[in-house]
């Protein structure tokens, strides 16, 4: 045997990566979900973990439920509101305009007119 290193070949976090190292697996099922483009997911959930009815889709990103036949419908997304949406669901075209006049009113004022 020439001089050769007894690790070469090797590298960090490299060789058997059994569960006599890593220890017992914990008991898991695999539960399956199904989303309205008709796309198939079966995620990994410890024994004692509490399932969810609805699942993300990692395909789409719309829900999906465990009933095959009968997913759920996607969610409806509001559009975006700027503050003026707001302040216009929430104000009367009257009570803007006597806002207005208040205002305009006390820059006058301000102004010396």
């Amino acid at each position: 045997m020439t001089g050769g290193n007894a690790i070469r070949g090797t590298r960090v976090g490299a060789g058997p990566m059994g569960e006599t190292e890593r220890g017992e697996s914990a008991p898991r099922r695999r539960v399956d979900y199904w989303c309205a483009n008709g796309h198939h997911t079966r995620p990994f959930f410890s024994m004692d973990a509490e399932v969810p009815d609805q699942w993300d889709c990692p395909r789409c990103g719309l829900p999906a439920g465990q009933d095959e036949q009968n997913p759920p419908e996607a969610r409806r997304n509001e559009p975006y509101k700027s503050h003026l949406a707001y302040v216009k669901e929430r104000r009367s075209d009257s009570d803007g305009l006597a806002i207005l006049e208040e205002a305009l009113t006390k820059l006058k004022e301000r102004q010396g007119r």
